[in-house]
């Protein structure tokens, strides 16, 4: 179709138009629209406020329960297609079928759109719901009045070639529409996938996100190739841009690759893994997520870290439960020498014993570290079970030395400083202050 044949459909759809507009029968049929629209949008008013669909469909079957609510929600395009279509009837009995023509057009419309949203209702995705109604309308209103035929011929005859691949405006159109629900039913696929395989108990935490991450991006690699495939894009015309598109998003996208490696990487050696304790530099917390990018580390606190993938592959990294949860606590602590060294050894190894997040096989040990210029310094260590909460295990062991201390009579050395003066007292200026009254 060139430009010529698009200017001749222009011109006899013009000549079409300015003959319906002439007729009086135009006119009334606008005049029922109007009256229509308006009634159907006080009914549906007027159904939405009195219906209560909690009452109404309670025990319903969960399909039954969403075409209800969809019917509740677009009750005035129902009824306006219920009113064009009584009108419509009327008109055929009493004149000719051609002078009801709208009538017959609107009725079809708000039938169509009606359809649409009620199949459109199992999608929870607000913008794929509006691109895909819209779309599906258009086409359905195109078919309607008898003009899709011309409009795709329309979008098929402009085309933009890239060596072997031909562009049109109907391929991006096609493209656009079709790869959005693709990637929608990919998405709803993966989260299914995801749902099954996080409730297997035979999988650990690491071979659950890499099975997910694997399945996501097979699921969108096929439902790109899908689509590109339906709407007649052949995936080796592509071939010629991959050189120097490769190239640049190479150096863009070095750092996204790196790290979707090194979550790989992480995902199959198991160095860490979600729900473990780990310290990188100065973060600390647990592992709450693996995504493809980073990690998200919890820090207990409301705050969380989220760290590069590629850094827990190259950055020094502790993990506080990688083989074994069980944690060692040490205290440091110093004594007077007035106290008997043997005695405060004892005495902190039992508090510590004593303590309820002290694993009972492992005893805890006291030994006498420093005979330093203030007293003397002792280390007390001793293991738990889980390094959750390890500072607060620390400061209940401190706090019960000092009260054992107190009752011991035993001092906590502090360093003392002695001033001397030598060659007399030192000089004091007295300044005098004149108060006038």
């Amino acid at each position: 179709m060139d430009i010529n044949d698009i200017l001749d459909l222009l011109h006899s759809a013009a000549r079409s138009v300015g003959a319906e507009v002439t007729s009086p029968w135009f006119y009334l049929q606008i005049g029922l629209v109007l009256a229509g629209a308006g009634i159907a949008f006080a009914a549906g008013s007027t159904i939405r406020a009195r219906t209560d669909m909690t009452t109404l469909a309670m025990g319903w079957p969960a399909p039954l329960r969403m075409i209800v609510r969809v019917l509740v929600d677009y009750s005035s395009t129902a009824v306006f297609a219920v009113l064009m279509r009584v009108a419509r009837m009327i008109m055929q009995a009493s004149t000719w079928p051609s002078r009801s023509y709208l009538l017959a057009v609107f009725a079809k419309l708000a039938l169509a759109w009606l359809v649409i949203r009620l199949v459109t209702s199992v999608i929870r995705n607000e913008f794929i719901v509006r691109l895909v109604s819209l779309s599906a309308w258009l086409v359905a209103a195109l078919s309607i009045i008898g003009e899709l035929g011309p409009t795709i011929d329309a979008l098929d005859s402009v085309s933009i070639e890239f060596g072997g691949l031909r562009l049109t405006p109907l391929v991006l159109i096609k493209l656009g529409v079709l790869l959005s629900v693709a990637l929608w039913l990919t998405n709803v696929a993966s989260n299914f996938a995801e749902s099954r395989i996080t409730r297997s108990g035979d999988l650990t935490p690491s071979i659950q996100v890499l099975l997910i991450k694997i399945i996501r991006l097979a699921l969108m690699v096929f439902a790109v190739a899908a689509t590109m495939s339906a709407v007649g894009i052949n995936l080796s015309a592509l071939a010629i841009f991959s050189g120097a598109a490769g190239v640049g998003i190479g150096f863009g996208l070095q750092k996204i690759i790196a790290n979707f490696i090194s979550g790989i990487i992480l995902l199959v050696d198991k160095s860490v893994k979600p729900g473990d304790l780990v310290t990188i530099g100065d973060s600390s917390g647990r592992i709450s997520a693996m995504k493809t990018r980073y990690i998200s580390v919890a820090a207990g606190d409301g705050r969380e870290f989220l760290i590069p993938n590629e850094d827990l592959v190259t950055q020094k990294v502790t993990n506080w439960t990688y083989t074994d949860k069980n944690t060692l606590v040490k205290v440091n602590f110093g004594a007077n020498y007035d106290a008997d060294p043997r005695v405060v050894c004892k005495l902190a190894a039992d508090i510590a014993a004593a303590s309820p997040r002290a694993i009972k096989g492992k005893p805890p040990g006291c030994i006498l570290t420093e005979f330093a210029e203030a007293g003397m310094k002792f280390s007390l260590i001793f293991w738990i079970a889980d390094p959750d909460g390890m500072d607060n295990v620390k400061s209940d062991v401190m706090l019960a030395l000092w009260e054992a201390f107190k009752r011991e009579g035993i001092r906590v050395p502090y360093p003392v400083r002695e001033l001397r003066v030598r060659g007399g007292a030192l000089p004091v200026e007295t300044t005098m202050v004149e108060v006038s009254n």
